[in-house]
């Protein structure tokens, strides 16, 4: 990923998981979290895997994996996909990223007039039930709504 996309993906923005079952069925997670590691080869997204039981194990067992990072206030859109994502259970430190993310996805629409406490009940999770997906970023594209939507993103 170029460096204009990490700078847009390292900030606390809107973010949905998607893959499919081995029967093709379409399976979807808000995100509590991601973090893009320096230079961009990795991406960590952590989901409540209790709540995502199915889409979890669907990520195991294909590798299949689609992530949307939005800019609530433009719509501007990044789809990251990999078919070699794995599932962990969190480190300490990815276990820590939800606290500010949240925060800092609090702050971002707050300016649209939504309350903390409608926010807060939209991301809540259990802890205890984090899940982190790994991917590599295998191909990128522009999903912002318009003219170049569903364009391939150049490395």
């Amino acid at each position: 990923m170029d460096e204009t996309v990490r700078r847009f993906l390292d900030r606390s923005l809107s973010v949905n998981v998607a893959t499919s079952d081995h029967d093709g069925r379409p399976l979807v997670a808000r995100a509590v979290a991601a973090r893009v590691s320096p230079g961009g080869k990795r991406l960590t997204v952590l989901i409540d895997g209790r709540a995502n039981a199915a889409l979890v194990a669907a990520i195991a067992g294909t590798g299949r994996l689609a992530v949307v990072f939005t800019e609530p206030s433009t719509h501007r859109s990044i789809q990251i996909k990999d078919d070699n994502a794995s599932v962990a259970a969190p480190t300490v430190e990815e276990s820590a990223l939800p606290g500010p993310y949240i925060d800092g996805f609090i702050a971002e629409l707050a300016g649209m007039g939504f309350t903390e406490a409608f926010v807060r009940a939209v991301m809540e999770f259990d802890p205890a039930d984090l899940v982190a997906l790994h991917l590599a970023p295998a191909d990128v594209f522009d999903q912002t709504p318009g003219p170049k939507a569903g364009e391939r993103i150049p490395a």
